[in-house]
């Protein structure tokens, strides 16, 4: 992939890469992957009866189970232990229930704008301002999911011996961090 640019044009700020056919397979399959886990959570979730009547949807009051679901998904509330707070898990609960359900619809619609600009071979990429910031929201939520599946943290290598399985993936990490990086490079004005 290239750097990304920034082009003001008559119709507006554009945003333009280009990706080959590998790299755009490796993406595409990242972010069906993501969004296949934030679609089975969204249709996983429990019905309510006020939620029928009112209108408004409800989602699940409890956390992922799995871990990379649970790191696009945060609880809302980390209770302070210098507070004598109550436990924090209803109200985590409750605001997960409030709002889960339009967190996952933002991310669901932010990984569909990578898919829908990203050429299913290759190719040149232009985006819009707002479909960059779509971009990095989708890239965003990729690296996580990916980076909390291979164990990343603050002390794990920039290069891991050849012998470990996740190698491989972690090189795709760095790409995705290269090309969240560049791609935020160009939107700061």
């Amino acid at each position: 992939m290239r750097t990304w640019t920034r082009r003001n044009s008559l119709s507006g700020v554009k945003i333009k890469s280009e990706i080959d056919a590998r790299e755009a397979a490796v993406l595409r399959s990242l972010v069906g992957s993501v969004l296949g886990l934030l679609r089975d959570r969204s249709a996983a979730a429990p019905t309510d009866e006020l939620a029928a009547l009112t209108g408004l949807r409800t989602g699940h009051n409890t956390p992922p189970d799995d871990a990379a679901l649970a790191r696009l998904l945060p609880d809302f509330h980390r209770a302070d232990p210098s507070r004598d707070e109550e436990d924090p898990t209803d109200l985590n609960g409750a605001l997960r229930g409030l709002h889960e359900p339009e967190i996952i619809d933002e991310k669901l619609a932010a990984g569909s704008m990578i898919l829908a600009t990203l050429p299913e071979s290759g190719g040149k990429i232009v985006l819009t301002q707002e479909q960059a910031d779509a971009w990095l929201t989708g890239l965003n939520d990729v690296r996580l999911a990916l980076g909390t599946t291979l164990g990343i943290s603050a002390d794990t290598p920039d290069v891991l011996d050849e012998g470990d399985p996740r190698a491989p993936h972690l090189d795709v990490y760095h790409w995705l961090t290269w090309m969240q990086d560049s791609l935020v490079q160009v939107l700061i004005p």
